[in-house]
């Protein structure tokens, strides 16, 4: 085997990484995509727009208005609905109010939670969908959409479906302030081209267009850093509601006494394209309801039946140092059902069989609430089989815990999610794939590297042989993964990352409430100077091993490390499919850049496992945890059994 070092770094398939500009365009309307809102909510939204999305002063003046117009009291309780980053809603908190804020941007509720954070105000901000709200009937006194929030989807139904949600989850008597472009005043008054100084480095230029129906304003921002070029080239589109318009739209609604409080004119600092913001309409409405009717259940409620599979103890196991399972294993298992016990809605039963599972399973179809999947081993304890077992749920329509079968197939393959992770910008370490009938290859970045199987889990096959710094000792590494583990698949060929060692836990879902658990860093103190400070197999599975003695701690980050990291994992979760919960693993490379290493969907499960430690960093017990699983999983179905969901609105689009 031949290894070509070269020195030249491999070429991106972007130029500098910046976006492909599309260039002179005949129609804007072609180029806007249906879920435009999707992408744009980002930083670069809170720069372009901060004269109007980030002006205290304005914010203030806005819910001086607000308040007078709704009459607030203290008693209330308030929604602040498509909520942005928080601008109002954290003010409200301020004056004393009780409020809540909803919005589909995960960046931007990240961004609110920080702020909240930062000031020590006790409020709370969910990630959510405007047109399915996580809330129950009757629950607030008070909803308010504000910034032009208001009208980002195709159709006026879609606008309607919010107003009915909204109906829904307001207290008879309750209020509804909206605070939209004035439709009429844009059609007639909008700049169709525009050139902005955000700052001393940035400047947006703006194309502006009605669409066929003149009922939308289609935008476009070219953004652009005079120091890197254009970083943006966007497209999106806003519903023009006139004032009678809106007035109808309400009453479909079932709002009442709909009444427009004039207008405002927005007071920007910098004032030089407002774009949808510069002329707005404030309409109010009333419930007027019947308070919803509650079920009351006459008997007590039964217990919920869950199946808990295993894996088969009475199988070879080939991840396992002696490949079956021993006292540790079983004791793990027994550690489970003890604090299963203690939940006293749910009745448990075990299936650990694999010669009988699908019989089993078969048997047990339509008499079950759920199968608590914690068959990671894989169907007979084969690895490459662990998406299998959910394969087999989805054949029998049996709803189970955690992720897919095809989340764990792209999951699986440590290349395909390196891939997927590259064409979302998250960083990873640098690799190369190396095939199993290779003989040579090429060395396109420097030593020491980390030599890994791109197929697996469990650390299989990364010990401290795995860790190569000469060309001999990579052929050595890749030599012993071939022939000692008897590993015939491709390899990945990392460089190997010297800073901190991360992982971070997700437990629960996006679109109904989630939970991201403290990050945790390995300490190799105990680890001896000489060895590479690695936490592979022989820190899982080898008691007598020098690294068996990693602990896991809390990490110590900076905060916009961890934003960067917590961020980008929810990303890859929602991207890569992932369910209920989840465990993203990291590294800081030698300059404290964080590149993703892994994503394990359906992570360990044991009560001493990776999980469970974080789980107790945020004062969660082993108990508490396994619980939050299968709250996360009954909330998902919940959500899926119900009318297909849509999505929310931001608090105010790109000017």
């Amino acid at each position: 085997m031949k290894v070509i070092h070269e020195k030249t770094p491999v070429q991106q398939n972007k130029s500098n990484g910046l976006p492909v500009v599309t260039g002179p365009v005949v129609s804007l309307e072609d180029h806007v995509q249906p879920d435009w809102w999707r992408n744009i909510f980002n930083s670069l939204y809170l720069k372009t727009d901060a004269d109007v999305v980030d002006d205290l002063d304005m914010t203030r003046k806005e819910l001086d208005l607000f308040s007078k117009i709704l009459n607030l009291t203290a008693d209330d309780t308030i929604l602040d609905l498509c909520c942005g980053q928080g601008r109002h809603v954290l003010e409200l908190t301020r004056r004393g109010f009780k409020v809540e804020g909803l919005d589909r941007s995960r960046y931007l509720i990240q961004k609110a939670k920080s702020s909240a954070k930062k000031e020590n105000l006790n409020v709370r901000f969910k990630e959510g969908d405007a047109r399915k709200l996580p809330f129950s009937p009757d629950s607030f006194e008070v909803v308010m959409m504000l910034g032009n929030s208001f009208g980002y989807f195709e159709t006026v139904q879609d606008d309607r479906r919010i107003l009915e949600e909204i109906f829904k989850v307001l207290k008879p008597w309750g209020r509804l302030l909206l605070d939209v472009a004035d439709g009429e005043y844009l059609k007639e008054k909008f700049q169709a081209r525009s050139w902005e100084w955000i700052n001393k480095k940035l400047f947006v230029c703006r194309e502006r267009s009605l669409s066929a129906d003149r009922q939308r304003l289609i935008s476009r921002e070219v953004i652009t850093d005079v120091t890197k070029g254009v970083i943006a080239d966007q497209f999106y589109a806003e519903r023009l509601y006139t004032r009678d318009s809106l007035l109808s739209l309400l009453e479909e609604a079932g709002f009442s006494d709909a009444v427009i409080h004039g207008e405002i004119a927005t007071d920007s600092q910098r004032n030089q394209d407002l774009g949808m913001m510069e002329k707005r309409i404030v309409v109010a409405g009333k419930v007027k309801k019947q308070w919803t009717p509650v079920k009351r259940r006459i008997r007590k409620a039964a217990k919920k039946k869950i199946v808990v599979l295993f894996g088969d103890p009475n199988k070879p196991d080939p991840l396992k140092p002696c490949a079956v399972f021993d006292d540790d294993d079983l004791y793990t298992i027994d550690q489970l059902k003890s604090a299963l016990h203690t939940l006293s809605e749910y009745d448990f039963t075990y299936l650990s069989n694999h010669n009988t599972i699908i019989p089993d399973l078969n048997k047990l179809s339509g008499k079950i609430d759920m199968v608590f999947n914690l068959c990671d081993e894989g169907y007979n304890n084969d690895p490459r089989k662990e998406l299998h077992i959910p394969a087999l749920l989805e054949i029998l329509d049996m709803p189970y815990t955690g992720s897919s079968s095809q989340c764990l197939a792209f999951c699986y393959d440590k290349s395909l999610v390196r891939g997927v992770a590259k064409e979302m910008d998250i960083p990873v370490p640098e690799a190369f794939f190396v095939e199993p009938d290779d003989t040579s290859f090429s060395l396109p970045f420097s030593f020491p590297v980390l030599v890994k199987p791109n197929f697996g889990d469990s650390s299989f096959g990364i010990t401290q042989q795995s860790v190569a710094n000469s060309h001999e000792q990579l052929i050595n590494a890749i030599s012993m993964i071939r022939e000692k583990l008897g590993y015939d698949k491709p390899m990945l060929v990392e460089e190997l990352l010297t800073g901190k060692d991360l992982s971070v836990g997700v437990i629960g879902n996006p679109l109904t409430s989630y939970t991201v658990l403290p990050i945790t860093e390995e300490d190799y103190s105990a680890v001896p100077a000489e060895l590479p400070r690695i936490c592979g197999y022989e820190a899982k599975w080898l008691p007598d091993s020098p690294y068996y003695k990693i602990k896991s701690v809390e990490a110590n980050l900076a905060e916009a490390t961890e934003k960067f990291i917590v961020e980008c994992s929810m990303k890859l979760f929602e991207r890569l499919e992932c369910r209920d919960y989840s465990r993203f693993d990291w590294r800081l490379d030698s300059q404290g850049t964080p590149k993703l290493l892994e994503v394990n969907p359906n992570p360990g499960w044991c009560w001493d496992g990776h999980l469970s430690k974080m789980a107790k960093f945020g004062g969660m017990s082993y108990t508490e945890m396994l619980q939050a699983i299968l709250k996360a999983a009954e909330q998902r179905l919940d959500y899926l059994r119900a009318p297909s969901p849509m999505v929310c609105a931001q608090d105010s689009v790109a000017v």
